[in-house]
Protein backbone atom coordinates (compact mmCIF):
# COMPACT_ATOMS: atom_id res chain seq x y z
CA UNK A 1 0.00 0.00 0.00
CA UNK A 2 1.43 3.35 -0.91
CA UNK A 3 2.39 5.86 1.76
CA UNK A 4 -0.18 9.16 1.86
CA UNK A 5 0.73 12.19 3.36
CA UNK A 6 -1.84 15.06 4.01
CA UNK A 7 0.37 18.18 3.74
CA UNK A 8 -0.09 20.33 5.97
CA UNK A 9 -1.17 18.73 8.67
CA UNK A 10 0.52 18.98 11.81
CA UNK A 11 0.62 16.94 15.31
CA UNK A 12 2.99 16.69 18.36
CA UNK A 13 4.04 13.08 18.28
CA UNK A 14 4.81 13.46 14.14
CA UNK A 15 7.61 14.81 12.61
CA UNK A 16 6.94 16.94 9.80
CA UNK A 17 9.66 16.46 7.71
CA UNK A 18 9.93 13.15 8.65
CA UNK A 19 6.69 11.98 7.59
CA UNK A 20 7.17 14.56 3.99
CA UNK A 21 10.07 12.61 2.87
CA UNK A 22 9.02 9.24 4.11
CA UNK A 23 5.55 9.33 2.26
CA UNK A 24 5.10 8.36 -1.48
CA UNK A 25 1.88 10.79 -2.10
CA UNK A 26 1.33 14.15 -0.75
CA UNK A 27 -1.99 15.25 -0.85
CA UNK A 28 -1.87 18.92 -1.75
CA UNK A 29 -5.91 20.40 -0.97
CA UNK A 30 -7.19 23.68 -1.63
CA UNK A 31 -5.63 26.79 0.19
CA UNK A 32 -6.87 30.45 1.01
CA UNK A 33 -4.41 31.47 -1.70
CA UNK A 34 -3.63 30.78 -5.80
CA UNK A 35 -1.34 28.98 -4.86
CA UNK A 36 0.43 26.60 -2.17
CA UNK A 37 4.30 26.35 -1.22
CA UNK A 38 3.51 22.95 0.39
CA UNK A 39 3.19 22.03 -3.49
CA UNK A 40 6.96 22.71 -3.64
CA UNK A 41 8.03 20.99 -0.81
CA UNK A 42 6.02 17.90 -2.17
CA UNK A 43 8.31 18.92 -4.92
CA UNK A 44 11.63 18.93 -3.31
CA UNK A 45 10.90 15.61 -0.88
CA UNK A 46 10.16 13.96 -4.32
CA UNK A 47 6.84 13.09 -3.08
CA UNK A 48 3.69 12.95 -5.75
CA UNK A 49 1.59 15.05 -5.55
CA UNK A 50 -2.19 14.73 -5.66
CA UNK A 51 -4.01 18.18 -6.50
CA UNK A 52 -6.95 18.57 -5.15
CA UNK A 53 -8.18 22.05 -6.28
CA UNK A 54 -10.03 21.88 -9.02
CA UNK A 55 -9.28 25.55 -10.96
CA UNK A 56 -5.85 26.02 -10.14
CA UNK A 57 -3.51 26.60 -12.50
CA UNK A 58 -0.20 24.95 -11.84
CA UNK A 59 3.26 26.89 -11.92
CA UNK A 60 4.56 27.04 -15.69
CA UNK A 61 1.49 24.77 -16.80
CA UNK A 62 2.35 26.61 -20.21
CA UNK A 63 4.97 24.50 -20.85
CA UNK A 64 5.32 21.87 -18.11
CA UNK A 65 3.06 18.91 -18.41
CA UNK A 66 2.09 18.48 -14.55
CA UNK A 67 0.28 14.79 -15.49
CA UNK A 68 3.88 13.44 -16.02
CA UNK A 69 4.81 14.59 -11.96
CA UNK A 70 1.88 14.96 -10.19
CA UNK A 71 -1.57 13.14 -10.11
CA UNK A 72 -4.36 15.80 -10.36
CA UNK A 73 -7.73 15.00 -8.66
CA UNK A 74 -11.50 15.84 -8.64
CA UNK A 75 -12.10 17.51 -5.26
CA UNK A 76 -15.80 16.46 -5.58
CA UNK A 77 -14.40 12.54 -5.77
CA UNK A 78 -12.07 12.66 -2.55
CA UNK A 79 -13.24 9.83 -1.43
CA UNK A 80 -11.71 7.84 -4.38
CA UNK A 81 -8.88 9.16 -3.91
CA UNK A 82 -7.03 5.92 -2.02
CA UNK A 83 -8.37 3.49 -4.48
CA UNK A 84 -6.97 5.76 -8.01
CA UNK A 85 -3.85 5.92 -5.92
CA UNK A 86 -3.31 2.04 -5.02
CA UNK A 87 -3.97 1.38 -9.13
CA UNK A 88 -0.59 3.20 -10.07
CA UNK A 89 1.67 0.64 -11.35
CA UNK A 90 4.72 1.03 -9.57
CA UNK A 91 7.04 1.58 -12.50
CA UNK A 92 4.87 4.59 -12.83
CA UNK A 93 5.35 5.80 -9.44
CA UNK A 94 8.79 5.58 -10.21
CA UNK A 95 8.72 7.77 -13.23
CA UNK A 96 6.58 10.40 -11.47
CA UNK A 97 9.14 10.44 -8.39
CA UNK A 98 11.73 10.92 -11.06
CA UNK A 99 10.29 13.77 -13.21
CA UNK A 100 9.51 15.90 -9.63
CA UNK A 101 12.88 15.82 -8.91
CA UNK A 102 13.78 16.96 -12.52
CA UNK A 103 11.66 19.46 -12.56
CA UNK A 104 12.25 20.95 -8.91
CA UNK A 105 16.07 20.96 -9.58
CA UNK A 106 15.59 22.28 -12.94
CA UNK A 107 13.01 25.23 -12.37
CA UNK A 108 11.96 25.88 -8.45
CA UNK A 109 14.94 25.01 -6.43
CA UNK A 110 15.60 28.82 -6.27
CA UNK A 111 14.48 31.93 -6.61
CA UNK A 112 16.81 32.54 -9.72
CA UNK A 113 15.84 29.43 -11.38
CA UNK A 114 12.41 30.48 -10.83
CA UNK A 115 12.84 33.80 -12.53
CA UNK A 116 14.88 32.76 -15.23
CA UNK A 117 12.41 30.24 -16.37
CA UNK A 118 9.65 33.20 -16.45
CA UNK A 119 12.27 35.07 -18.27
CA UNK A 120 12.69 31.93 -21.09
CA UNK A 121 8.73 31.23 -20.91
CA UNK A 122 8.16 34.87 -22.15
CA UNK A 123 10.96 34.54 -24.52
CA UNK A 124 9.58 31.47 -26.20
CA UNK A 125 6.17 33.70 -26.44
CA UNK A 126 7.98 36.66 -28.16
CA UNK A 127 10.26 34.11 -30.79
CA UNK A 128 7.84 31.75 -31.74
CA UNK A 129 9.89 30.37 -34.51
CA UNK A 130 12.76 29.20 -32.40
CA UNK A 131 10.72 28.62 -29.35
CA UNK A 132 11.36 25.48 -27.08
CA UNK A 133 9.27 22.44 -27.58
CA UNK A 134 7.54 20.47 -24.66
CA UNK A 135 10.26 17.50 -24.80
CA UNK A 136 12.49 20.29 -24.14
CA UNK A 137 10.73 21.56 -21.04
CA UNK A 138 9.85 18.34 -19.65
CA UNK A 139 12.75 16.18 -20.26
CA UNK A 140 16.38 16.49 -18.79
CA UNK A 141 18.84 18.56 -18.96
CA UNK A 142 15.28 21.14 -19.23
CA UNK A 143 14.53 24.25 -21.12
CA UNK A 144 17.22 26.64 -19.28
CA UNK A 145 19.99 24.15 -20.27
CA UNK A 146 18.73 23.84 -24.38
CA UNK A 147 19.47 27.27 -26.09
CA UNK A 148 16.99 27.90 -28.47
CA UNK A 149 19.74 30.51 -30.59
CA UNK A 150 22.16 27.47 -30.97
CA UNK A 151 19.27 25.08 -33.04
CA UNK A 152 15.87 24.75 -33.84
CA UNK A 153 16.25 20.66 -34.76
CA UNK A 154 16.67 18.43 -31.37
CA UNK A 155 19.15 16.39 -33.16
CA UNK A 156 21.43 19.10 -32.81
CA UNK A 157 21.55 18.45 -29.48
CA UNK A 158 23.38 15.75 -27.50
CA UNK A 159 20.14 14.93 -24.93
CA UNK A 160 17.69 13.65 -28.05
CA UNK A 161 19.73 11.02 -29.83
CA UNK A 162 17.35 8.13 -28.03
CA UNK A 163 14.20 10.40 -28.30
CA UNK A 164 14.64 10.79 -32.10
CA UNK A 165 15.59 7.38 -32.32
CA UNK A 166 19.19 9.20 -34.24
CA UNK A 167 23.25 8.76 -33.22
CA UNK A 168 25.77 11.00 -33.38
CA UNK A 169 27.71 11.73 -36.61
CA UNK A 170 30.56 8.76 -37.05
CA UNK A 171 33.13 11.28 -37.56
CA UNK A 172 34.70 13.93 -35.56
CA UNK A 173 36.99 17.02 -35.28
CA UNK A 174 40.09 17.42 -33.72
CA UNK A 175 40.98 20.83 -32.08
CA UNK A 176 44.49 21.10 -30.82
CA UNK A 177 45.33 24.00 -28.74
CA UNK A 178 48.66 25.25 -29.77
CA UNK A 179 50.91 28.18 -27.90
CA UNK A 180 54.14 27.67 -28.60
CA UNK A 181 56.01 28.15 -32.34
CA UNK A 182 57.24 25.45 -34.47
CA UNK A 183 61.51 25.29 -34.55
CA UNK A 184 61.10 21.35 -34.87
CA UNK A 185 59.52 18.76 -37.31
CA UNK A 186 60.27 16.36 -34.22
CA UNK A 187 58.16 19.02 -32.01
CA UNK A 188 55.05 16.90 -29.85
CA UNK A 189 52.34 18.31 -32.08
CA UNK A 190 53.32 17.47 -35.29
CA UNK A 191 53.56 14.15 -33.97
CA UNK A 192 49.86 14.51 -32.60
CA UNK A 193 48.73 15.77 -35.64
CA UNK A 194 49.71 12.84 -37.62
CA UNK A 195 48.63 10.06 -35.23
CA UNK A 196 44.77 12.01 -35.23
CA UNK A 197 44.70 12.20 -38.54
CA UNK A 198 45.37 8.55 -39.45
CA UNK A 199 42.26 7.96 -37.04
CA UNK A 200 39.29 6.12 -39.28
CA UNK A 201 37.17 8.34 -37.44
CA UNK A 202 38.84 11.99 -38.01
CA UNK A 203 37.11 14.34 -40.52
CA UNK A 204 39.27 17.35 -39.99
CA UNK A 205 42.00 18.75 -37.56
CA UNK A 206 41.50 22.01 -36.13
CA UNK A 207 44.84 23.71 -34.77
CA UNK A 208 43.99 26.72 -32.89
CA UNK A 209 47.27 29.15 -33.06
CA UNK A 210 47.19 30.55 -29.66
CA UNK A 211 51.15 31.60 -29.68
CA UNK A 212 52.31 34.85 -29.73
CA UNK A 213 54.50 34.64 -32.92
CA UNK A 214 53.32 34.19 -35.67
CA UNK A 215 51.83 31.22 -37.91
CA UNK A 216 53.51 29.10 -39.62
CA UNK A 217 54.51 28.61 -43.25
CA UNK A 218 51.65 25.93 -44.64
CA UNK A 219 54.77 24.06 -46.03
CA UNK A 220 55.64 23.17 -41.59
CA UNK A 221 52.76 21.34 -41.17
CA UNK A 222 52.87 17.62 -42.48
CA UNK A 223 50.77 16.37 -45.19
CA UNK A 224 47.66 14.03 -43.75
CA UNK A 225 44.49 12.50 -45.49
CA UNK A 226 42.30 15.11 -43.73
CA UNK A 227 41.82 18.49 -43.67
CA UNK A 228 44.06 20.42 -41.82
CA UNK A 229 42.69 24.42 -40.43
CA UNK A 230 45.05 26.68 -38.73
CA UNK A 231 42.92 29.31 -37.42
CA UNK A 232 44.61 32.13 -35.72
CA UNK A 233 43.26 32.96 -32.09
CA UNK A 234 41.71 36.97 -32.04
CA UNK A 235 42.93 37.60 -28.53
CA UNK A 236 45.10 34.25 -27.60
CA UNK A 237 43.19 33.35 -24.25
CA UNK A 238 42.08 30.18 -22.94
CA UNK A 239 38.87 30.22 -22.85
CA UNK A 240 39.00 30.88 -26.80
CA UNK A 241 39.49 26.99 -27.40
CA UNK A 242 35.95 26.65 -26.44
CA UNK A 243 34.48 28.91 -28.63
CA UNK A 244 31.62 27.62 -31.07
CA UNK A 245 33.82 27.51 -34.54
CA UNK A 246 31.96 27.41 -37.99
CA UNK A 247 34.23 25.28 -39.03
CA UNK A 248 33.81 22.51 -36.42
CA UNK A 249 31.27 20.70 -38.93
CA UNK A 250 30.72 17.30 -36.73
CA UNK A 251 28.79 16.30 -33.67
CA UNK A 252 31.66 15.44 -31.61
CA UNK A 253 35.43 17.51 -30.38
CA UNK A 254 38.43 16.00 -30.15
CA UNK A 255 40.01 18.56 -27.70
CA UNK A 256 43.76 18.40 -27.43
CA UNK A 257 46.71 20.15 -25.67
CA UNK A 258 49.37 20.45 -28.36
CA UNK A 259 52.19 18.15 -25.71
CA UNK A 260 49.24 15.40 -25.43
CA UNK A 261 50.74 12.33 -26.22
CA UNK A 262 48.02 9.78 -27.67
CA UNK A 263 48.29 6.88 -30.43
CA UNK A 264 45.89 6.41 -33.23
CA UNK A 265 44.46 3.42 -31.05
CA UNK A 266 43.67 5.31 -28.31
CA UNK A 267 41.89 7.94 -30.10
CA UNK A 268 39.68 5.52 -32.29
CA UNK A 269 39.00 3.92 -29.26
CA UNK A 270 38.06 6.96 -26.87
CA UNK A 271 35.55 7.53 -30.02
CA UNK A 272 33.82 4.78 -30.06
CA UNK A 273 33.23 5.25 -26.28
CA UNK A 274 31.86 8.47 -26.77
CA UNK A 275 29.22 7.32 -29.00
CA UNK A 276 27.58 5.70 -26.44
CA UNK A 277 27.53 8.69 -24.23
CA UNK A 278 27.39 11.42 -26.54
CA UNK A 279 26.30 13.73 -23.42
CA UNK A 280 29.34 13.49 -21.63
CA UNK A 281 33.09 14.28 -21.42
CA UNK A 282 34.78 10.98 -22.44
CA UNK A 283 38.90 11.47 -21.93
CA UNK A 284 42.06 10.04 -20.52
CA UNK A 285 43.60 12.39 -18.12
CA UNK A 286 41.37 12.04 -14.97
CA UNK A 287 41.46 14.39 -11.55
CA UNK A 288 39.11 14.87 -8.35
CA UNK A 289 37.85 16.80 -5.71
CA UNK A 290 37.27 16.66 -2.23
CA UNK A 291 36.08 18.36 0.86
CA UNK A 292 39.07 19.97 2.87
CA UNK A 293 37.00 20.02 6.63
CA UNK A 294 40.22 21.38 8.26
CA UNK A 295 40.17 24.54 5.62
CA UNK A 296 36.43 24.47 5.04
CA UNK A 297 36.82 24.52 1.58
CA UNK A 298 37.07 22.38 -1.93
CA UNK A 299 40.33 20.65 -2.66
CA UNK A 300 41.47 19.69 -5.62
CA UNK A 301 43.69 16.61 -6.51
CA UNK A 302 45.67 15.17 -9.32
CA UNK A 303 46.74 11.58 -7.26
CA UNK A 304 46.35 8.60 -9.20
CA UNK A 305 43.27 6.99 -7.61
CA UNK A 306 40.53 4.67 -8.56
CA UNK A 307 38.55 7.97 -8.01
CA UNK A 308 37.82 10.92 -10.47
CA UNK A 309 35.33 13.47 -11.08
CA UNK A 310 36.88 15.78 -13.99
CA UNK A 311 38.54 14.15 -17.14
CA UNK A 312 40.97 16.91 -18.36
CA UNK A 313 39.99 18.51 -21.75
CA UNK A 314 43.60 17.94 -22.70
CA UNK A 315 42.61 14.58 -24.30
CA UNK A 316 38.73 14.24 -24.17
CA UNK A 317 35.60 13.82 -26.59
CA UNK A 318 32.70 15.94 -25.93
CA UNK A 319 29.65 17.33 -28.08
CA UNK A 320 30.31 20.61 -29.79
CA UNK A 321 27.08 22.20 -28.16
CA UNK A 322 29.59 22.36 -24.69
CA UNK A 323 31.38 24.83 -27.05
CA UNK A 324 28.09 27.06 -27.34
CA UNK A 325 27.05 26.50 -23.77
CA UNK A 326 30.19 27.65 -22.65
CA UNK A 327 30.46 30.76 -24.91
CA UNK A 328 26.78 32.37 -23.88
CA UNK A 329 25.42 30.85 -20.59
CA UNK A 330 28.49 30.71 -18.30
CA UNK A 331 29.05 34.44 -17.10
CA UNK A 332 31.91 36.89 -18.22
CA UNK A 333 33.30 36.64 -14.69
CA UNK A 334 33.95 32.87 -14.67
CA UNK A 335 36.06 33.32 -18.50
CA UNK A 336 37.56 36.68 -17.39
CA UNK A 337 38.87 34.61 -14.25
CA UNK A 338 40.25 31.93 -16.65
CA UNK A 339 41.70 34.20 -18.97
CA UNK A 340 43.19 35.91 -16.44
CA UNK A 341 45.45 32.77 -15.10
CA UNK A 342 45.74 30.94 -17.94
CA UNK A 343 44.51 28.27 -15.84
CA UNK A 344 41.07 26.22 -14.96
CA UNK A 345 39.38 26.54 -18.66
CA UNK A 346 38.73 22.86 -18.15
CA UNK A 347 38.03 22.38 -14.55
CA UNK A 348 35.00 25.09 -15.93
CA UNK A 349 34.01 23.00 -18.85
CA UNK A 350 33.94 19.82 -16.28
CA UNK A 351 31.44 21.92 -13.67
CA UNK A 352 29.40 23.10 -16.89
CA UNK A 353 28.57 19.17 -18.26
CA UNK A 354 28.13 17.98 -15.09
CA UNK A 355 25.96 20.88 -13.52
CA UNK A 356 23.68 20.02 -17.22
CA UNK A 357 23.75 16.37 -17.00
CA UNK A 358 24.11 15.68 -13.50
CA UNK A 359 26.23 12.97 -14.38
CA UNK A 360 30.43 12.25 -13.74
CA UNK A 361 32.25 11.83 -17.14
CA UNK A 362 34.05 8.83 -18.22
CA UNK A 363 38.08 8.12 -18.19
CA UNK A 364 38.62 5.33 -20.87
CA UNK A 365 41.74 2.69 -20.15
CA UNK A 366 44.17 4.14 -17.19
CA UNK A 367 47.30 5.16 -18.79
CA UNK A 368 49.32 6.16 -16.16
CA UNK A 369 52.40 7.50 -18.44
CA UNK A 370 49.93 10.11 -19.99
CA UNK A 371 51.15 12.81 -17.27
CA UNK A 372 54.60 11.54 -17.18
CA UNK A 373 55.05 11.24 -21.08
CA UNK A 374 53.58 14.56 -21.52
CA UNK A 375 55.06 16.40 -18.78
CA UNK A 376 58.61 14.74 -19.59
CA UNK A 377 58.62 15.85 -23.53
CA UNK A 378 60.94 19.23 -22.64
CA UNK A 379 63.32 16.97 -20.69
CA UNK A 380 64.11 14.34 -23.57
CA UNK A 381 64.74 16.91 -25.54
CA UNK A 382 67.36 18.28 -23.22
CA UNK A 383 68.75 15.04 -22.80
CA UNK A 384 69.80 15.00 -25.93
CA UNK A 385 71.53 18.81 -25.67
CA UNK A 386 73.96 17.48 -22.88
CA UNK A 387 76.17 21.31 -23.35
CA UNK A 388 73.00 22.76 -22.92
CA UNK A 389 72.46 20.24 -19.25
CA UNK A 390 75.84 20.87 -18.14
CA UNK A 391 75.71 25.21 -18.67
CA UNK A 392 72.45 24.92 -16.31
CA UNK A 393 72.83 25.21 -12.72
CA UNK A 394 71.20 23.19 -10.13
CA UNK A 395 69.45 25.53 -7.75
CA UNK A 396 68.13 24.27 -4.50
CA UNK A 397 64.72 25.55 -3.80
CA UNK A 398 63.80 23.65 -0.74
CA UNK A 399 64.69 22.04 2.28
CA UNK A 400 62.10 20.14 4.21
CA UNK A 401 62.83 18.61 7.55
CA UNK A 402 60.05 16.59 8.77
CA UNK A 403 59.71 14.32 12.10
CA UNK A 404 57.99 11.14 11.87
CA UNK A 405 55.69 12.38 14.37
CA UNK A 406 53.85 15.24 11.82
CA UNK A 407 52.97 12.44 9.43
CA UNK A 408 49.55 14.39 8.47
CA UNK A 409 51.49 18.06 7.25
CA UNK A 410 53.71 15.34 5.34
CA UNK A 411 51.74 13.69 3.51
CA UNK A 412 50.23 16.89 2.71
CA UNK A 413 53.07 18.54 1.37
CA UNK A 414 54.27 15.60 -0.29
CA UNK A 415 50.80 15.06 -2.41
CA UNK A 416 50.33 18.80 -3.20
CA UNK A 417 54.58 18.42 -4.19
CA UNK A 418 53.88 14.86 -6.23
CA UNK A 419 56.92 13.96 -3.82
CA UNK A 420 57.12 9.72 -3.48
CA UNK A 421 55.93 8.77 -0.60
CA UNK A 422 57.06 5.81 1.65
CA UNK A 423 55.28 5.51 5.43
CA UNK A 424 55.98 9.08 6.97
CA UNK A 425 59.03 9.53 4.45
CA UNK A 426 59.53 11.99 1.75
CA UNK A 427 62.63 11.25 -0.27
CA UNK A 428 64.74 12.85 -2.55
CA UNK A 429 63.92 13.73 -5.73
CA UNK A 430 64.95 16.53 -8.89
CA UNK A 431 61.98 18.79 -9.94
CA UNK A 432 62.47 19.80 -13.79
CA UNK A 433 61.25 23.16 -13.54
CA UNK A 434 59.56 23.66 -17.00
CA UNK A 435 57.63 20.58 -16.87
CA UNK A 436 57.14 19.45 -12.81
CA UNK A 437 58.59 16.15 -13.81
CA UNK A 438 59.92 13.75 -11.01
CA UNK A 439 63.02 11.93 -12.21
CA UNK A 440 65.93 10.26 -10.86
CA UNK A 441 63.79 9.53 -7.82
CA UNK A 442 65.40 7.62 -4.68
CA UNK A 443 63.81 5.02 -2.24
CA UNK A 444 65.95 5.43 0.95
CA UNK A 445 63.74 4.84 3.94
CA UNK A 446 66.50 6.32 6.37
CA UNK A 447 65.41 9.94 4.67
CA UNK A 448 63.46 12.04 6.75
CA UNK A 449 63.28 14.64 4.85
CA UNK A 450 63.85 15.37 1.05
CA UNK A 451 65.28 18.09 -0.81
CA UNK A 452 63.57 19.99 -3.44
CA UNK A 453 65.49 21.24 -6.72
CA UNK A 454 65.27 21.95 -9.91
CA UNK A 455 67.49 23.29 -12.85
CA UNK A 456 66.83 26.81 -14.05
CA UNK A 457 65.91 26.25 -17.75
CA UNK A 458 66.25 29.26 -20.50
CA UNK A 459 63.47 29.57 -22.84
CA UNK A 460 66.05 28.68 -25.60
CA UNK A 461 66.85 25.47 -23.53
CA UNK A 462 63.40 24.34 -24.95
CA UNK A 463 63.44 25.40 -28.51
CA UNK A 464 62.40 28.99 -27.65
CA UNK A 465 59.32 28.30 -26.60
CA UNK A 466 57.12 32.00 -25.95
CA UNK A 467 55.25 30.43 -23.40
CA UNK A 468 56.25 28.23 -20.07
CA UNK A 469 54.26 25.16 -19.46
CA UNK A 470 51.88 25.80 -16.90
CA UNK A 471 53.11 22.94 -14.70
CA UNK A 472 56.02 25.13 -14.02
CA UNK A 473 54.16 27.99 -12.75
CA UNK A 474 54.62 27.39 -8.75
CA UNK A 475 50.85 28.80 -8.62
CA UNK A 476 49.16 26.76 -11.09
CA UNK A 477 48.07 24.18 -7.99
CA UNK A 478 47.11 26.76 -6.01
CA UNK A 479 45.15 28.25 -8.77
CA UNK A 480 42.77 25.94 -9.71
CA UNK A 481 41.70 24.90 -5.90
CA UNK A 482 41.50 28.79 -5.87
CA UNK A 483 38.87 28.05 -9.24
CA UNK A 484 37.21 25.07 -7.74
CA UNK A 485 35.62 27.37 -5.07
CA UNK A 486 34.60 30.18 -7.07
CA UNK A 487 33.06 27.83 -9.80
CA UNK A 488 31.29 26.29 -6.75
CA UNK A 489 30.20 29.94 -5.35
CA UNK A 490 28.93 31.15 -9.02
CA UNK A 491 26.75 27.56 -9.52
CA UNK A 492 25.30 27.88 -5.92
CA UNK A 493 26.59 24.04 -5.40
CA UNK A 494 29.44 21.39 -6.12
CA UNK A 495 28.09 19.90 -9.55
CA UNK A 496 31.46 17.68 -9.89
CA UNK A 497 30.29 13.93 -9.37
CA UNK A 498 32.52 10.91 -8.27
CA UNK A 499 33.01 8.07 -10.29
CA UNK A 500 35.04 4.50 -10.43
CA UNK A 501 33.79 3.91 -13.32
CA UNK A 502 36.57 2.71 -16.27
CA UNK A 503 35.88 1.87 -19.83
CA UNK A 504 38.70 -0.55 -21.30
CA UNK A 505 38.72 -2.82 -24.67
CA UNK A 506 37.27 -6.10 -24.40
CA UNK A 507 39.60 -8.54 -23.50
CA UNK A 508 42.32 -5.81 -22.47
CA UNK A 509 45.47 -7.38 -20.71
CA UNK A 510 43.35 -10.43 -20.58
CA UNK A 511 45.63 -13.69 -20.78
CA UNK A 512 44.44 -14.41 -24.61
CA UNK A 513 46.25 -14.07 -28.12
CA UNK A 514 46.58 -10.59 -28.97
CA UNK A 515 45.08 -11.11 -32.41
CA UNK A 516 41.75 -11.71 -30.97
CA UNK A 517 42.09 -7.88 -29.80
CA UNK A 518 40.77 -5.11 -31.47
CA UNK A 519 42.71 -2.56 -29.83
CA UNK A 520 45.66 -4.44 -29.69
CA UNK A 521 48.03 -1.29 -29.66
CA UNK A 522 46.46 0.16 -26.61
CA UNK A 523 48.47 -2.55 -24.17
CA UNK A 524 51.51 -1.89 -25.43
CA UNK A 525 51.61 1.91 -23.92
Amino acid sequence: MSQVAVIGFRANRYDYREMLHNATFCLVPRGRRLGSFRFLEALQAACVPVMLSNGWELPFSEVIDWNQAAIIGDERLLLQIPSTIRSIHQDKILALRQQTQFLWEAYFSSVEKIVLTTLEIIQDRIFKHISRNSLIWNKHPGGLFVLPQYSSYLGDFPYYYANLGLKPLSTFTAVIHAVTPLVSQSQPVLKLLVAVAKSQYCAQIIVLWNCDKPLPAKHRWPATSVPVIVIEGESKVMSSRFLPYDNIVTDAVLSLDEDTVLSTTEVDFAFTVWQSFPERIVGYPARSHFWDNTKERWGYTSKWTNDYSMVLTGAAIYHKYYHYLYTHYLPASLKNMVDQLANCEDILMNFLVSAVTKLPPIKVTQKKQYKETMMGQDLFRLQDKPSVIAEVPLVLVALVAFSNSDSSAQKTFCEQEGAIQKRTYCFQFQLHLSTGLCFGCLAKPEYSFFILQHRQVVPAALGNTSRASRWADPDHFAQRQSCMNTFASWFGYMPLIHSQMRLDPVLFKDQVSILRKKYRDIERL
